[in-house]
This record gives C-alpha cells, sequence and structure tokens, in this order.
C-alpha cells in the first residue's frame, strides 16, 4: 500500500517536473547561445555593432561598448546555469533583471519590435521563478539534496 502511495506522488510530480525542465533547457540553451555565437564572433564586433544603435540616446557611447563587451559572456553563463539546472534560482533573478536592462535600452532606441520579443523572455523568465519548486530534474537537487532533506525534518 505504501509502495502505491509514493507511486502515486511521483506520477504527480513527474508533469509539471518534466514542464518546467523542457521550458528551463529551452531557455537555458536559447540564452547561451546567444552568448557563445556572439562570443565566437568575436565580442569587441559585437560591442562595436552596438554603438550605432544607440546614437540617438542619451546613453554614453564608451558605456554601451562596456555593456556588450559583458553580454556575451553573461549570456552564456546564465544560460550555461539554467541548461544545467545550476544555481536556478540566482540564474532566473539574474537572467530576469538582464533583461529588464535589455528593455530599458530597447525602449529607449523605441525599437518596440524587439521589445515585445524581450517582453515574451520576460513572462518565461518570470513563469519559471514562479515555479522554481518543480526543478526536480536539476544538478541543483543533486547537490542540495542532502541540505534539502534535513531542512523538512
Amino acid at each position: 500500500m505504501e509502495k502505491s502511495v509514493n507511486l502515486h506522488r511521483k506520477s504527480r510530480r513527474c508533469g509539471p517536473a518534466l514542464a518546467f525542465l523542457l521550458l528551463r533547457l529551452t531557455l537555458g540553451l536559447n540564452i547561451c547561445m546567444h552568448g557563445v555565437s556572439r562570443i565566437f564572433s568575436g565580442p569587441a564586433a559585437f560591442a562595436y555593432s552596438l554603438v550605432p544603435m544607440f546614437q540617438r540616446t542619451p546613453l554614453p557611447a564608451w558605456s554601451v561598448h562596456l555593456f556588450g563587451l559583458i553580454l556575451p559572456w553573461s549570456e552564456a553563463l546564465l544560460g550555461f546555469l539554467l541548461f544545467l539546472g545550476f544555481c536556478t534560482r540566482l540564474a532566473l533573478v539574474t537572467g530576469s533583471l538582464l533583461i529588464v536592462v535589455l528593455m530599458f535600452g530597447t525602449t529607449l532606441r523605441e525599437d518596440w519590435i524587439t521589445a515585445s520579443i524581450q517582453l515574451i523572455y520576460a513572462v518565461v523568465y518570470a513563469a519559471l521563478l514562479a515555479l522554481v519548486r518543480w526543478n526536480y530534474y536539476s544538478l541543483d537537487r543533486l547537490v542540495w539534496r542532502p541540505q534539502i532533506g534535513q531542512e523538512r525534518k
């Protein structure tokens, strides 16, 4: 009887946990590949390409260039962490804040099409953050499982 109850609990958890895994993997891969492709193309080239896009904004060219140098590495790291499910909550919060910064720059440029795409990213980050309790299939669970078990006692 006890085995039947445990099996039922595991099956109820499986659907939402699997959905969370697939969305986390998809977002992680997407964000990571944004960064990796920009790193392989040369972060400096990417940074220089941003400067003309922000000429008509109050942002100084040096700040846009510096942001462009940092962004690919940030995307690659955040995406990789999300893909692995390691430090997931921190990666989701940091990624959400990154989207806020990107949205700021995009709306300064009045690029409403890109802003609408970034809004979709913001919704996905928010959904994953709200449902992080379903982060069952992750490195977080493997690494922190002993501590999680001790907290419940």
